[in-house]
């Protein structure tokens, strides 16, 4: 799996986007838009190191997902909207996940770009902090899939 950070505005949540990715053994974290990048203090004091155990590259949104693509991997979005389909369905095999802005989310453009979205299903509050939003798709389409879903 690998990630696409895009538009993140906290520098916190960057780090805490890159220590979750090196928890669960993300490939790759793609850092776009206006995303901050390392070495940060901001980002370092959540991170605790994870920026220097996971990889990480700085990229502009259109090329990283073109690049991607090239590659043989699915691009989806982790956002919510009526063509969403819940997380829990996201198609196994090579995937980039991009997490959009703590306030507007994914940008229309990116969206167009996508091969689809998913969604946490939630009960009482339809949004989730980006870190946190992260934490649980990386576990849900990573590591927490039953290894008979994976090919």
């Amino acid at each position: 799996m690998i990630i696409i950070a895009h538009n993140i505005r906290s520098l916190h949540n960057v780090g805490s986007i890159l220590r979750n990715a090196a928890a669960f053994g993300v490939e790759k974290v793609f850092l776009t838009g206006i995303t901050g990048i390392p070495p940060r203090k901001e980002i370092a004091k959540v991170s605790l190191g994870a920026e220097d155990l996971v990889l990480w590259e700085a990229g502009e949104i259109v090329a990283v997902i073109d690049g991607l693509k090239i590659a043989g991997y699915a691009v989806w979005g982790l956002e919510t909207g009526e063509n969403a389909i819940d997380i829990a369905r996201c198609p196994a095999g090579k995937l980039a996940l991009v997490l959009g802005s703590e306030v507007e989310g994914i940008d229309a453009d990116t969206i167009k770009m996508l091969d689809g979205i998913v969604e946490i299903p939630m009960q009482k509050k339809r949004s989730l902090n980006v870190s946190v939003a992260s934490g649980v798709a990386m576990y849900a389409i990573g590591i927490g899939r039953p290894s008979i879903v994976h090919p």
